[in-house]
C-alpha cells in the first residue's frame, strides 16, 4: 500500500532552487563591475599604443616635478586636514558621551548636520565669507576696524586643510562617541579610587578603550582628504596649489592621456591599501575591551567649569562648519548681488525662479541627480542582499572571494575609480562616456560596500533556523528572501537606501570625469558655475540640494529609525 508523501518529507529531494541561479548571476555582475574597471586601470598604466607592455606613462607621470609636488601637496594635507579632524571630533565625542557638558544634544545636531553639507557646496560657502577680497567677514573686519583688507585668505593651503576638516570631523565624532559610550563609568572609578587624577583617568583608561576606534575614523579621514576633488578644485587651483586629484585632471585635457593618468593614481591606491591594512592590523593587536559580566554604570562626569569651555568648543566648530557657511548660502541664494548685504532692495526670489523655470541645464541637473542616486541606491540595496545573504549562508563557492569584491571599492579612491570606468566602459564596444548609466554604474560599485556592510551585520542578527523552516517546508530561497529576511531587515534596507541616496546626491568626485552635456549632476554643474562666478544661482541650487536631502534624511528617520545614517554595524 502507498504512503502519501507529505511536503516535508519532499524537501529534501526537491529540484536544485532555480533562485541559485539569479544569485550566481547577480554575483557575476558584481565581479564585472568591481573586477574589470580596476583591472583595467592597471593595464591601462601598463599598455603601449601597440598593446606592449611599458613603463612610459610611469616615467611620463613621475618625471615631471610638478607632478611630484602634487603628491606631496596630497600627502601633506591629508596628514594636516586628519590631525584637524581629530582635534575637532574626539573632544566633542567625549564631552557629549562622558560629561555634564550642558548643549550636548544641540552640539550634536549640529555635528549631523554638518554631514549633510557637501564639501564642495561648503568650499562656495567659504568663497563668499572668507575671499581675500569681497570676503563677507573680510568685508565686516574692515568696517569695523578700518583696516585696508580683512585678515582671511580661504585661497591657502590652511584654508583647504581647514575645510576638508570641517566636513569630515563627523565621521571621527560618530566612530569615537561610539566608542566612548561603550566604557563603563566603573572602570574609570576604579582607577580615581587607585589615586589617579582626571587627566590619568582619560590617558590611562578612557583613551586606551576608545583608542581602535579614533585609528580607524583617523585613517578613513585621510583617505577622504587624499581623494576629494572639489574642494582642492574650488580652493587650491585660484592660490596654484596642485594636489593629485586636481593634477589628475589635466591629463583629462586634450590630448587625452589615459595611461599617464592611471599610472599616476598608483601610489594613491597603494597608500589607500596599506593604511587599510595597517587598520585593520592594528585593530587586531590592540582589541581594547573592557572585561566585564555587565553592562556597567555610565554616568555624566562631572568636569566643573571646564564644561563651559567644551560647549564654547562645540559651538565655535558648529558656526564654522555649518552656521555661517548656511547662512551665507542663504543671503546669497535670495540676494540680486550677494555682496551686497542683506536689504530689502537686494532680496529676490528670482535665482530660484531661474533654476527652476527658465534654465533647462539646472533643471536636468536636478533631474539626473535625484534619478541617478535612486538607480543607484536600489541596486546597491539589491546587490547587498544578495552578497550579504550568499556569503553568510555559503551558498556558493568563495563566499571569502565574493564578500571582499563586495568591499573591494572602498580602498580605491572616487576620483581613481573614475578613470577605471572611463578606461573601462568609454570606448568601444560600450561607448558609454557621457551616459547616465555610466554614471550609474559607477555609482553601484563606489557605494555598494555601504549596503553590503549594512546588509551583513543585520543578516548577522538573525537566526538560521527562521530560513530552514521555509526550506524544510518546500519554500525556495527566493520565498525566503521576501517573506523572511526582507521583512525583518525592513528597517536596515531602508537606512541603507537612504544613506546611499544621500551620499550619491553630493557625490563629486567619480562624477567630475565622467558626465557628458546631458549627464550632469548638480556636483558637477555646482563646479562649473562658481568657475563662472554666479555664486547667486550657485547658492540656490546649494539650497534646493540641502532641502531635497534634508526631507529624505526626515524620511528616512521616520521609516527606518533616527539614527540610520550613524548606526554602527
Amino acid at each position: 500500500m502507498a504512503t502519501q508523501t507529505t511536503p516535508l518529507q519532499r524537501g529534501p529531494r526537491r529540484r536544485l532552487d532555480a533562485t541559485l541561479l539569479v544569485f550566481v548571476i547577480l554575483v557575476l555582475v558584481l565581479l564585472a563591475l568591481v573586477a574589470n574597471p580596476i583591472l583595467r586601470l592597471v593595464w591601462e598604466s601598463l599598455r603601449a599604443a601597440d598593446g606592449s607592455l611599458t613603463f612610459a606613462h610611469y616615467l611620463d607621470a613621475f618625471g615631471k616635478q610638478r607632478n611630484l609636488k602634487a603628491l606631496l601637496n596630497t600627502l601633506t594635507l591629508g596628514v594636516t586636514s586628519t590631525g584637524m579632524a581629530v582635534a575637532f571630533g574626539v573632544p566633542l565625542a567625549w564631552a557629549v558621551s562622558r560629561t555634564d557638558m550642558p548643549g550636548g544634544r544641540v552640539i550634536q545636531g549640529g555635528v549631523f548636520a554638518t554631514f549633510v553639507m557637501p564639501p564642495f557646496l561648503g568650499a562656495v560657502a567659504w568663497i563668499l565669507l572668507a575671499g581675500p577680497n569681497a570676503g563677507w567677514l573680510n568685508k565686516r573686519w574692515v568696517e569695523l576696524t578700518g583696516a585696508d583688507a580683512g585678515p582671511f585668505n580661504i585661497f591657502s593651503f590652511w584654508g583647504i586643510a581647514l575645510l576638508i576638516a570641517l566636513y569630515a570631523f563627523p565621521l571621527v565624532y560618530v566612530f569615537s562617541k561610539s566608542a566612548f559610550d561603550l566604557i563603563s563609568t566603573e572602570m574609570e572609578d576604579a582607577a580615581a579610587i587607585h589615586g589617579a587624577g582626571a587627566t590619568q583617568v582619560f590617558r590611562r583608561v578612557t583613551l586606551p578603550l576608545a583608542l581602535p576606534a579614533i585609528v580607524g575614523s583617523a585613517i578613513l579621514v585621510f583617505l577622504e582628504a587624499i581623494s576629494l576633488f572639489g574642494t582642492p578644485a574650488l580652493l587650491g587651483i585660484p592660490a596654484r596649489i596642485n594636489v593629485a586629484t586636481t593634477q589628475m585632471s589635466t591629463f583629462f585635457e586634450h590630448p587625452l592621456r589615459m595611461g599617464t593618468a592611471a599610472a599616476y593614481s598608483m601610489p594613491v591606491v597603494a597608500v589607500t591599501v596599506l593604511l587599510l591594512l595597517l587598520q585593520r592590523r592594528l585593530l587586531a593587536k590592540k582589541g581594547y575591551v573592557s572585561v566585564s559580566g555587565k553592562g556597567g554604570e555610565r554616568r555624566p562626569l562631572d568636569i566643573g567649569p571646564f564644561k563651559w569651555v567644551l560647549t564654547a568648543y562645540g559651538l565655535v566648530i558648529c558656526l564654522l562648519s555649518l552656521i555661517l557657511p548656511l547662512g551665507i548660502l542663504l543671503q546669497a541664494a535670495f540676494a540680486k548681488a550677494w555682496g551686497k548685504g542683506l536689504s530689502l532692495a537686494n532680496l529676490t526670489l528670482a535665482n530660484f525662479h531661474y533654476i527652476f523655470f527658465e534654465q533647462m541645464t539646472v533643471r536636468e541637473a536636478m533631474q539626473n541627480t535625484v534619478l541617478y542616486a535612486l538607480a543607484a541606491a536600489a541596486a546597491c540595496v539589491l546587490l547587498g542582499v544578495v552578497v550579504a545573504y550568499v556569503t553568510q549562508r555559503r551558498l556558493l563557492p568563495f563566499p571569502g572571494l565574493i564578500q571582499f569584491m563586495a568591499l573591494a571599492p572602498f580602498a580605491v579612491p572616487g576620483i581613481i575609480l573614475a578613470v577605471g570606468f572611463y578606461a573601462a566602459y568609454a570606448g568601444a564596444p560600450f561607448s558609454l562616456y557621457g551616459s547616465g548609466w555610466l554614471i550609474v554604474i559607477a555609482y553601484i560599485t563606489r557605494f555598494l560596500p555601504i549596503a553590503a556592510t549594512t546588509t551583513g551585520a543585520s543578516l548577522r542578527s538573525l537566526n538560521p533556523e527562521l530560513e530552514e523552516a521555509v526550506r524544510i517546508l518546500g519554500g525556495s530561497r527566493f520565498l525566503v528572501l521576501r517573506k523572511v529576511v526582507v521583512p525583518l531587515l525592513k528597517k536596515s534596507l531602508i537606512g541603507a537606501f537612504m544613506l546611499v541616496f544621500v551620499i550619491a546626491t553630493r557625490e563629486l568626485s567619480t562624477a567630475v570625469f565622467l558626465t557628458g552635456p546631458q549627464s550632469r549632476v548638480m556636483s558637477v554643474l555646482t563646479l562649473d558655475m562658481s568657475e563662472q562666478g554666479q555664486y547667486e544661482i550657485l547658492s540656490a541650487m546649494g539650497v534646493v540640494l540641502l532641502l531635497m536631502t534634508s526631507i529624505v534624511i526626515a524620511v528616512g528617520m521616520k521609516l527606518a529609525g533616527r539614527d540610520f545614517m550613524i548606526r554602527r554595524h
